[in-house]
């Protein structure tokens, strides 16, 4: 059985967090979206959906770099489609006015922690990779003959 290192442990905390954080912020928005464009609506259930099993992936599987990468394209995703229905629209004329506060802050949070959380485990993971493997020493402080 292999241990997690601290610095593993809380980076997978963070970003399933991060990950329940997204699911629940546009959970609660996808009803309206439904209504309002039935594609908007869709795409926040379906990110919801992919960040819910990030969410578990993230805190059961021994090796989540594909959680990571899952979650952070969703993440992205989200965050390039929230700046462009606010600048220059998205297909079907939807142009969404100002922050939808406090959700779009707070989408804008989650969803960019969860990305550099992801980069954080992703250096943390290349930097035990290449670290030098203890000196076998004895209790004494020599080397074992």
């Amino acid at each position: 059985m292999t241990s997690l290192s601290v610095t593993d442990v809380t980076l997978r905390g963070l970003g399933a967090c991060c990950a329940i954080g997204n699911v629940v912020l546009h959970g609660l928005l996808v009803p309206d979206h439904l209504e309002v464009k039935f594609y908007i609506g869709l795409l926040f259930a379906l990110g919801s959906a992919v960040m819910l099993v990030v969410a578990a992936a993230l805190v059961t599987l021994r090796r989540p770099a594909a959680a990571w990468l899952a979650g952070s394209v969703v993440s992205l995703g989200m965050i390039i489609g929230f700046l462009s229905s606010r600048t220059v629209g998205l297909p079907g004329g939807y142009y969404e006015p100002g922050w939808e506060s406090p959700y779009g802050p707070l989408s804008l949070l989650v969803e960019g922690l969860f990305v550099l959380t992801s980069l954080a485990w992703l250096g943390a993971r290349r930097t035990a990779a290449v670290a030098p493997a203890p000196s076998h020493r004895t209790a004494a402080g020599s080397l074992p003959r």
